[in-house]
Protein backbone atom coordinates (compact mmCIF):
# COMPACT_ATOMS: atom_id res chain seq x y z
CA UNK A 1 0.00 0.00 0.00
CA UNK A 2 1.08 3.46 -0.60
CA UNK A 3 -0.06 7.30 0.38
CA UNK A 4 -0.53 10.12 -1.55
CA UNK A 5 3.96 11.16 -1.75
CA UNK A 6 4.56 7.31 -3.43
CA UNK A 7 5.97 5.77 -0.38
CA UNK A 8 5.01 2.62 1.29
CA UNK A 9 3.34 1.99 4.69
CA UNK A 10 2.79 -0.40 6.68
CA UNK A 11 -0.37 -2.97 5.39
CA UNK A 12 -1.22 -6.24 5.74
CA UNK A 13 -0.06 -8.85 8.11
CA UNK A 14 3.29 -6.47 8.47
CA UNK A 15 1.13 -3.95 9.96
CA UNK A 16 -1.02 -6.61 12.20
CA UNK A 17 2.93 -7.86 13.46
CA UNK A 18 3.73 -4.24 13.83
CA UNK A 19 0.67 -3.90 16.24
CA UNK A 20 1.11 -6.61 17.85
CA UNK A 21 4.99 -6.21 18.93
CA UNK A 22 4.26 -2.67 20.09
CA UNK A 23 1.26 -3.84 22.03
CA UNK A 24 3.35 -6.40 23.56
CA UNK A 25 5.57 -4.27 25.22
CA UNK A 26 2.83 -3.73 27.96
CA UNK A 27 3.44 -7.47 28.78
CA UNK A 28 7.98 -6.99 28.65
CA UNK A 29 6.96 -4.47 31.21
CA UNK A 30 4.39 -6.43 32.97
CA UNK A 31 7.20 -9.29 33.71
CA UNK A 32 9.76 -6.98 33.95
CA UNK A 33 8.23 -4.97 36.95
CA UNK A 34 6.94 -8.42 38.51
CA UNK A 35 10.54 -10.13 38.59
CA UNK A 36 12.43 -7.48 39.25
CA UNK A 37 11.63 -7.07 43.33
CA UNK A 38 12.85 -10.64 43.58
CA UNK A 39 16.72 -8.69 42.72
CA UNK A 40 16.21 -5.71 44.23
CA UNK A 41 14.83 -6.33 47.30
CA UNK A 42 17.97 -7.76 48.78
CA UNK A 43 19.25 -4.25 48.83
CA UNK A 44 15.59 -2.94 49.81
CA UNK A 45 16.19 -4.79 52.95
CA UNK A 46 19.13 -3.51 54.01
CA UNK A 47 18.73 0.08 53.11
CA UNK A 48 15.18 0.77 54.55
CA UNK A 49 15.65 -2.10 57.42
CA UNK A 50 12.75 -3.88 56.05
CA UNK A 51 11.42 -6.71 58.66
CA UNK A 52 9.65 -9.86 57.01
CA UNK A 53 6.30 -7.90 56.90
CA UNK A 54 7.76 -4.91 55.37
CA UNK A 55 9.06 -6.73 52.70
CA UNK A 56 6.25 -8.97 51.96
CA UNK A 57 3.99 -5.40 51.59
CA UNK A 58 6.49 -4.00 48.98
CA UNK A 59 6.18 -7.63 47.16
CA UNK A 60 2.99 -7.70 47.22
CA UNK A 61 1.68 -3.69 46.66
CA UNK A 62 2.03 -5.13 43.15
CA UNK A 63 -0.34 -7.80 42.92
CA UNK A 64 -3.19 -5.67 44.91
CA UNK A 65 -2.43 -3.02 42.67
CA UNK A 66 -2.53 -5.20 39.55
CA UNK A 67 -5.70 -6.62 40.89
CA UNK A 68 -7.55 -3.26 41.07
CA UNK A 69 -6.33 -1.73 37.72
CA UNK A 70 -7.35 -4.76 35.63
CA UNK A 71 -10.88 -4.46 37.27
CA UNK A 72 -10.94 -0.89 36.29
CA UNK A 73 -9.75 -1.31 32.75
CA UNK A 74 -12.83 -2.82 31.19
CA UNK A 75 -15.49 -0.06 31.79
CA UNK A 76 -12.67 2.26 30.89
CA UNK A 77 -11.40 0.25 27.21
CA UNK A 78 -15.02 0.27 26.54
CA UNK A 79 -15.65 3.71 26.89
CA UNK A 80 -12.88 5.24 25.50
CA UNK A 81 -10.85 3.05 23.51
CA UNK A 82 -8.24 -0.05 23.60
CA UNK A 83 -5.69 1.78 22.12
CA UNK A 84 -5.99 5.19 24.72
CA UNK A 85 -6.40 2.59 27.50
CA UNK A 86 -3.29 1.20 26.24
CA UNK A 87 -1.35 4.63 26.47
CA UNK A 88 -3.27 5.02 30.29
CA UNK A 89 -1.13 1.71 31.28
CA UNK A 90 2.05 2.97 29.61
CA UNK A 91 1.72 6.53 31.41
CA UNK A 92 0.99 4.63 34.52
CA UNK A 93 4.34 2.49 33.85
CA UNK A 94 6.20 5.61 33.57
CA UNK A 95 5.10 7.45 36.72
CA UNK A 96 5.78 3.98 38.35
CA UNK A 97 9.13 3.84 37.01
CA UNK A 98 10.31 7.33 38.24
CA UNK A 99 8.34 7.01 41.71
CA UNK A 100 9.98 3.80 42.22
CA UNK A 101 13.49 4.60 41.41
CA UNK A 102 13.44 7.85 43.53
CA UNK A 103 11.88 6.36 46.34
CA UNK A 104 13.23 7.76 49.56
CA UNK A 105 11.13 5.94 52.43
CA UNK A 106 9.22 2.74 52.42
CA UNK A 107 6.04 4.39 51.90
CA UNK A 108 7.01 5.73 48.75
CA UNK A 109 8.02 2.14 47.73
CA UNK A 110 4.78 0.91 48.33
CA UNK A 111 2.79 3.41 46.44
CA UNK A 112 4.82 3.62 43.07
CA UNK A 113 4.79 -0.17 43.63
CA UNK A 114 0.88 0.22 43.73
CA UNK A 115 1.16 2.14 40.67
CA UNK A 116 3.11 0.02 38.71
CA UNK A 117 0.82 -2.52 39.72
CA UNK A 118 -2.33 -0.42 38.21
CA UNK A 119 -0.40 -0.68 34.88
CA UNK A 120 0.19 -4.11 34.87
CA UNK A 121 -3.12 -4.83 35.61
CA UNK A 122 -4.62 -2.73 32.55
CA UNK A 123 -2.19 -3.92 30.53
CA UNK A 124 -3.24 -7.89 31.27
CA UNK A 125 -6.46 -6.71 30.49
CA UNK A 126 -6.70 -4.68 27.25
CA UNK A 127 -3.25 -5.33 25.48
CA UNK A 128 -4.62 -9.05 24.30
CA UNK A 129 -7.81 -7.96 23.57
CA UNK A 130 -6.48 -4.79 21.10
CA UNK A 131 -4.51 -7.63 19.73
CA UNK A 132 -7.54 -10.14 19.45
CA UNK A 133 -9.97 -7.75 18.15
CA UNK A 134 -7.09 -6.31 15.38
CA UNK A 135 -5.82 -9.65 14.11
CA UNK A 136 -6.81 -12.57 11.20
CA UNK A 137 -8.31 -15.52 12.39
CA UNK A 138 -5.43 -17.47 10.88
CA UNK A 139 -3.10 -15.27 12.61
CA UNK A 140 -4.70 -14.59 15.73
CA UNK A 141 -3.34 -17.61 18.29
CA UNK A 142 0.53 -16.34 17.58
CA UNK A 143 0.02 -12.86 17.45
CA UNK A 144 -1.97 -12.64 21.34
CA UNK A 145 1.14 -15.66 22.20
CA UNK A 146 2.83 -12.77 21.31
CA UNK A 147 2.01 -10.84 24.11
CA UNK A 148 2.48 -14.13 26.84
CA UNK A 149 6.07 -14.51 25.39
CA UNK A 150 6.86 -10.71 25.68
CA UNK A 151 5.42 -11.24 29.89
CA UNK A 152 7.67 -14.07 30.37
CA UNK A 153 11.07 -12.66 28.00
CA UNK A 154 10.49 -9.50 30.88
CA UNK A 155 10.85 -11.63 33.46
CA UNK A 156 13.78 -13.60 32.44
CA UNK A 157 15.62 -10.08 31.59
CA UNK A 158 14.46 -8.92 35.11
CA UNK A 159 16.30 -12.26 36.10
CA UNK A 160 19.47 -11.42 34.37
CA UNK A 161 19.27 -7.96 35.28
CA UNK A 162 18.98 -8.98 38.88
CA UNK A 163 22.12 -10.90 38.66
CA UNK A 164 23.93 -8.76 36.32
CA UNK A 165 23.20 -6.03 38.45
CA UNK A 166 23.46 -7.25 42.15
CA UNK A 167 26.15 -5.22 43.10
CA UNK A 168 24.76 -2.05 41.74
CA UNK A 169 22.12 0.37 42.75
CA UNK A 170 18.39 -1.08 43.30
CA UNK A 171 17.36 2.24 41.40
CA UNK A 172 18.88 1.61 38.41
CA UNK A 173 17.25 -2.21 38.16
CA UNK A 174 13.71 -0.06 38.51
CA UNK A 175 15.04 2.76 36.04
CA UNK A 176 15.73 0.44 32.94
CA UNK A 177 11.85 0.19 33.24
CA UNK A 178 10.98 3.77 31.65
CA UNK A 179 12.93 3.09 27.89
CA UNK A 180 9.66 -0.21 27.03
CA UNK A 181 7.29 2.35 28.73
CA UNK A 182 8.02 5.18 26.53
CA UNK A 183 8.07 2.51 23.72
CA UNK A 184 4.87 1.51 24.48
CA UNK A 185 2.98 5.42 24.98
CA UNK A 186 4.48 6.81 21.84
CA UNK A 187 4.23 3.65 19.74
CA UNK A 188 0.47 3.15 20.49
CA UNK A 189 -0.48 7.07 20.05
CA UNK A 190 0.35 5.70 16.51
CA UNK A 191 -1.70 2.47 16.24
CA UNK A 192 -5.11 2.39 14.83
CA UNK A 193 -7.87 1.50 16.88
CA UNK A 194 -10.11 -1.83 17.56
CA UNK A 195 -12.31 -2.00 14.35
CA UNK A 196 -14.14 -3.91 16.90
CA UNK A 197 -15.03 -1.15 19.22
CA UNK A 198 -15.31 1.12 16.66
CA UNK A 199 -18.32 -0.63 15.00
CA UNK A 200 -19.93 -1.39 17.93
CA UNK A 201 -19.92 2.57 18.99
CA UNK A 202 -21.36 3.11 15.35
CA UNK A 203 -18.24 4.36 13.66
CA UNK A 204 -18.39 1.75 10.99
CA UNK A 205 -16.62 3.51 8.20
CA UNK A 206 -13.72 4.25 10.35
CA UNK A 207 -13.89 0.18 11.16
CA UNK A 208 -13.82 -0.04 7.52
CA UNK A 209 -10.70 1.62 6.85
CA UNK A 210 -9.12 -0.02 9.94
CA UNK A 211 -10.07 -3.36 8.47
CA UNK A 212 -9.10 -2.51 4.98
CA UNK A 213 -5.72 -1.43 6.33
CA UNK A 214 -4.53 -4.83 8.18
CA UNK A 215 -6.16 -6.94 6.04
CA UNK A 216 -4.98 -8.78 2.62
CA UNK A 217 -7.57 -7.52 0.57
CA UNK A 218 -10.15 -4.51 0.53
CA UNK A 219 -13.03 -7.71 -0.32
CA UNK A 220 -11.75 -9.59 3.37
CA UNK A 221 -11.99 -6.43 5.46
CA UNK A 222 -15.35 -6.09 3.98
CA UNK A 223 -16.73 -9.57 4.32
CA UNK A 224 -15.15 -9.28 8.19
CA UNK A 225 -17.48 -5.77 9.33
CA UNK A 226 -20.27 -7.19 7.65
CA UNK A 227 -20.23 -10.21 10.40
CA UNK A 228 -19.14 -7.86 13.00
CA UNK A 229 -22.19 -5.88 12.09
CA UNK A 230 -24.36 -8.63 11.67
CA UNK A 231 -23.83 -9.50 14.97
CA UNK A 232 -26.05 -6.74 16.45
CA UNK A 233 -24.03 -5.96 19.29
CA UNK A 234 -24.34 -3.29 21.69
CA UNK A 235 -22.51 -2.24 24.95
CA UNK A 236 -23.35 -4.29 27.88
CA UNK A 237 -23.74 -3.94 31.65
CA UNK A 238 -21.87 -6.11 33.85
CA UNK A 239 -25.15 -8.32 34.37
CA UNK A 240 -24.85 -9.54 30.73
CA UNK A 241 -21.55 -11.91 31.90
CA UNK A 242 -24.17 -13.47 34.47
CA UNK A 243 -26.42 -14.56 31.51
CA UNK A 244 -26.78 -18.68 30.73
CA UNK A 245 -25.56 -17.86 26.76
CA UNK A 246 -22.59 -16.21 27.94
CA UNK A 247 -21.47 -18.39 31.36
CA UNK A 248 -19.91 -20.91 29.42
CA UNK A 249 -17.44 -18.47 28.38
CA UNK A 250 -17.14 -17.08 31.72
CA UNK A 251 -16.95 -20.84 32.73
CA UNK A 252 -14.01 -21.73 30.00
CA UNK A 253 -11.88 -18.49 30.48
CA UNK A 254 -12.03 -17.89 34.23
CA UNK A 255 -11.32 -21.46 34.69
CA UNK A 256 -7.69 -21.20 32.97
CA UNK A 257 -7.23 -18.10 34.55
CA UNK A 258 -7.66 -19.39 37.94
CA UNK A 259 -5.79 -23.18 37.06
CA UNK A 260 -2.90 -21.11 35.47
CA UNK A 261 -2.13 -20.19 38.92
CA UNK A 262 -3.43 -22.75 40.99
CA UNK A 263 -1.33 -25.22 38.75
CA UNK A 264 1.59 -24.06 40.99
CA UNK A 265 3.40 -22.13 38.02
CA UNK A 266 4.24 -18.69 40.16
CA UNK A 267 4.77 -20.56 42.96
CA UNK A 268 7.82 -22.40 41.59
CA UNK A 269 8.76 -19.21 40.06
CA UNK A 270 8.97 -17.19 42.79
CA UNK A 271 10.57 -19.81 44.71
CA UNK A 272 13.16 -21.40 41.93
CA UNK A 273 16.25 -20.52 43.85
CA UNK A 274 15.13 -21.53 47.40
CA UNK A 275 14.17 -24.82 45.81
CA UNK A 276 17.61 -25.10 43.75
CA UNK A 277 19.51 -23.90 47.45
CA UNK A 278 18.14 -27.04 49.08
CA UNK A 279 18.58 -28.92 46.70
CA UNK A 280 22.35 -28.61 46.86
CA UNK A 281 23.40 -25.93 44.81
CA UNK A 282 25.09 -22.88 46.35
CA UNK A 283 23.04 -19.34 46.55
CA UNK A 284 24.94 -18.11 43.08
CA UNK A 285 24.75 -21.19 41.29
CA UNK A 286 20.68 -21.45 42.37
CA UNK A 287 20.44 -17.42 41.36
CA UNK A 288 22.16 -18.91 37.45
CA UNK A 289 19.65 -21.83 37.27
CA UNK A 290 16.73 -19.83 37.92
CA UNK A 291 17.76 -17.54 35.04
CA UNK A 292 17.51 -21.36 33.25
CA UNK A 293 14.07 -21.46 34.20
CA UNK A 294 13.53 -17.94 32.96
CA UNK A 295 14.70 -19.58 29.65
CA UNK A 296 12.80 -22.78 30.04
CA UNK A 297 9.52 -20.36 30.12
CA UNK A 298 10.81 -17.82 27.24
CA UNK A 299 10.76 -21.79 25.19
CA UNK A 300 7.97 -23.20 26.35
CA UNK A 301 5.92 -19.36 24.98
CA UNK A 302 8.03 -19.39 21.36
CA UNK A 303 6.85 -23.15 20.84
CA UNK A 304 2.85 -22.42 22.48
CA UNK A 305 2.76 -19.54 19.88
CA UNK A 306 3.54 -22.06 16.87
CA UNK A 307 1.29 -24.90 18.42
CA UNK A 308 -1.49 -22.57 18.89
CA UNK A 309 -2.48 -21.77 15.28
CA UNK A 310 -0.86 -25.33 13.96
CA UNK A 311 -2.35 -27.71 16.88
CA UNK A 312 -5.10 -25.67 17.79
CA UNK A 313 -5.92 -24.04 21.59
CA UNK A 314 -7.23 -26.74 23.12
CA UNK A 315 -5.04 -30.11 21.69
CA UNK A 316 -1.58 -28.03 23.27
CA UNK A 317 -3.88 -27.93 26.40
CA UNK A 318 -4.60 -31.84 26.98
CA UNK A 319 -1.19 -32.61 24.77
CA UNK A 320 1.05 -30.34 27.31
CA UNK A 321 -0.78 -30.93 30.85
CA UNK A 322 0.26 -34.73 31.72
CA UNK A 323 3.51 -33.81 31.38
CA UNK A 324 3.56 -31.03 34.15
CA UNK A 325 1.42 -34.00 36.39
CA UNK A 326 4.38 -36.58 35.62
CA UNK A 327 7.15 -33.61 36.17
CA UNK A 328 5.68 -32.28 39.39
CA UNK A 329 5.36 -36.09 40.57
CA UNK A 330 8.73 -36.78 40.13
CA UNK A 331 9.46 -33.58 41.74
CA UNK A 332 7.72 -34.01 44.95
CA UNK A 333 9.46 -37.64 44.91
CA UNK A 334 12.46 -35.98 45.15
CA UNK A 335 11.69 -33.82 48.13
CA UNK A 336 9.94 -36.36 49.77
CA UNK A 337 13.04 -38.89 49.64
CA UNK A 338 15.43 -36.12 50.50
CA UNK A 339 17.46 -36.28 47.05
CA UNK A 340 19.75 -32.90 47.58
CA UNK A 341 23.05 -34.52 46.55
CA UNK A 342 24.25 -35.81 43.12
CA UNK A 343 22.56 -37.24 40.58
CA UNK A 344 19.11 -36.53 42.70
CA UNK A 345 20.50 -33.01 42.46
CA UNK A 346 20.05 -33.11 39.02
CA UNK A 347 16.62 -35.02 38.94
CA UNK A 348 15.30 -31.91 40.85
CA UNK A 349 16.36 -29.82 38.10
CA UNK A 350 14.99 -31.99 34.94
CA UNK A 351 11.77 -32.09 36.79
CA UNK A 352 11.07 -28.18 37.50
CA UNK A 353 12.64 -27.64 34.15
CA UNK A 354 10.02 -30.22 32.72
CA UNK A 355 7.59 -28.79 34.70
CA UNK A 356 8.89 -25.35 33.74
CA UNK A 357 8.03 -25.78 29.95
CA UNK A 358 4.99 -28.70 29.70
CA UNK A 359 2.77 -25.79 32.27
CA UNK A 360 4.27 -22.71 30.64
CA UNK A 361 4.15 -24.00 27.18
CA UNK A 362 -0.15 -24.99 27.91
CA UNK A 363 -1.94 -22.88 30.48
CA UNK A 364 0.46 -19.85 30.76
CA UNK A 365 0.12 -18.99 26.23
CA UNK A 366 -3.76 -20.07 26.65
CA UNK A 367 -4.98 -17.83 29.21
CA UNK A 368 -4.87 -14.65 27.79
CA UNK A 369 -5.27 -15.99 24.23
CA UNK A 370 -8.76 -17.67 25.22
CA UNK A 371 -10.08 -14.96 27.31
CA UNK A 372 -9.45 -12.36 24.09
CA UNK A 373 -11.03 -14.83 22.19
CA UNK A 374 -14.45 -16.43 24.04
CA UNK A 375 -16.22 -13.33 25.08
CA UNK A 376 -19.21 -11.46 22.87
CA UNK A 377 -18.11 -7.96 21.65
CA UNK A 378 -21.01 -6.44 23.69
CA UNK A 379 -18.98 -7.39 26.83
CA UNK A 380 -15.61 -8.12 25.62
CA UNK A 381 -13.78 -6.01 27.86
CA UNK A 382 -15.52 -7.08 31.17
CA UNK A 383 -15.19 -10.51 31.04
CA UNK A 384 -11.13 -9.84 30.29
CA UNK A 385 -11.35 -7.97 33.55
CA UNK A 386 -12.75 -10.95 35.42
CA UNK A 387 -10.44 -13.10 33.65
CA UNK A 388 -7.48 -11.07 34.64
CA UNK A 389 -8.70 -10.36 37.78
CA UNK A 390 -9.17 -13.69 38.59
CA UNK A 391 -5.18 -14.29 37.89
CA UNK A 392 -4.05 -11.42 40.19
CA UNK A 393 -6.42 -12.71 42.82
CA UNK A 394 -5.05 -16.43 42.29
CA UNK A 395 -1.55 -15.01 42.34
CA UNK A 396 -2.06 -12.94 45.61
CA UNK A 397 -3.33 -16.46 47.44
CA UNK A 398 -0.31 -18.49 45.56
CA UNK A 399 2.04 -16.34 46.71
CA UNK A 400 0.55 -15.82 50.47
CA UNK A 401 0.20 -19.60 51.17
CA UNK A 402 2.85 -21.90 48.89
CA UNK A 403 5.65 -21.04 51.94
CA UNK A 404 3.09 -21.92 54.13
CA UNK A 405 1.60 -25.12 52.47
CA UNK A 406 5.65 -26.11 52.40
CA UNK A 407 5.88 -26.13 56.15
CA UNK A 408 2.31 -27.39 57.04
CA UNK A 409 3.01 -30.41 54.30
CA UNK A 410 6.47 -30.46 52.93
CA UNK A 411 8.11 -29.97 49.91
CA UNK A 412 6.98 -33.13 48.42
CA UNK A 413 3.01 -33.08 49.46
CA UNK A 414 2.92 -29.84 48.16
CA UNK A 415 4.61 -30.69 44.45
CA UNK A 416 1.80 -33.80 44.48
CA UNK A 417 -1.34 -31.28 45.35
CA UNK A 418 0.10 -29.21 42.68
CA UNK A 419 0.26 -32.43 40.29
CA UNK A 420 -2.93 -32.93 41.37
CA UNK A 421 -4.57 -29.52 40.69
CA UNK A 422 -2.45 -30.21 36.86
CA UNK A 423 -4.52 -33.31 36.35
CA UNK A 424 -8.00 -31.18 37.54
CA UNK A 425 -7.17 -28.87 34.86
CA UNK A 426 -6.89 -31.41 32.06
CA UNK A 427 -10.05 -32.59 32.92
CA UNK A 428 -11.40 -29.05 33.05
CA UNK A 429 -10.36 -28.39 29.53
CA UNK A 430 -11.97 -31.64 28.16
CA UNK A 431 -14.96 -30.95 29.63
CA UNK A 432 -15.57 -26.86 29.23
CA UNK A 433 -12.65 -25.59 27.09
CA UNK A 434 -13.67 -25.30 23.19
CA UNK A 435 -11.35 -25.45 20.31
CA UNK A 436 -10.96 -21.73 18.83
CA UNK A 437 -8.45 -22.21 16.19
CA UNK A 438 -9.43 -20.56 12.75
CA UNK A 439 -12.78 -19.24 13.89
CA UNK A 440 -13.14 -15.64 13.75
CA UNK A 441 -14.77 -13.74 16.83
CA UNK A 442 -18.20 -13.82 15.60
CA UNK A 443 -18.35 -16.93 14.96
CA UNK A 444 -17.36 -18.25 18.79
CA UNK A 445 -19.88 -15.28 19.16
CA UNK A 446 -22.41 -17.26 17.17
CA UNK A 447 -21.56 -20.72 19.46
CA UNK A 448 -22.45 -18.89 22.64
CA UNK A 449 -25.80 -18.39 21.04
CA UNK A 450 -27.09 -21.42 19.77
CA UNK A 451 -25.61 -23.33 23.01
CA UNK A 452 -22.59 -24.95 20.81
CA UNK A 453 -19.94 -23.85 22.49
CA UNK A 454 -18.38 -26.10 25.34
CA UNK A 455 -17.16 -29.39 24.12
CA UNK A 456 -19.66 -30.70 27.24
CA UNK A 457 -22.65 -28.64 25.94
CA UNK A 458 -21.56 -29.96 22.03
CA UNK A 459 -21.76 -33.78 22.97
CA UNK A 460 -25.12 -33.67 24.94
CA UNK A 461 -26.87 -32.11 21.87
CA UNK A 462 -25.09 -35.02 19.53
CA UNK A 463 -26.59 -37.49 22.43
CA UNK A 464 -30.37 -35.63 22.45
CA UNK A 465 -29.92 -35.63 17.97
CA UNK A 466 -29.56 -39.44 18.72
CA UNK A 467 -32.09 -40.11 20.67
CA UNK A 468 -34.31 -38.03 18.79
Amino acid sequence: MQNRNGSRKLSGYALTNFIATISATGGLLFGYDTGIISSALLQLRNQFHLDTLGAEVVTSAIILGALLGCLGAGGISDRIGRRRTVMIAAALFLVGTVVVASAQSVAVLIIARLILGLAIGAASQIVPIYIAEISPPERRGRLVVGFQLAVVSGITVSFITGYLLRDFSWRLMFGIGMLPALILFFGMAFLPNSPRWLALNGQTEEARVVLRRVRISDEAADRELAEIVENHDVQAPWSELAKPWVRPALTASVGIALLCQFTGINAVMYYAPTIFADAGFGQDSALLTSVAVGFGMVFATVFGGWAVDTWGRRTLLLRLLPGAVVALAVLGMAFAMHLTGGIGAWITVAAVMAYTIFNTGSLSVAIWLVGAEVYPLSCRGKGMSLVAGSHWGADLIISLTTLSLVQMLGAGWTFWLFAAVNAFAFWFVLRYVPETKGQSLEELERRLRNGTFAPVDRAAARAEARAQ
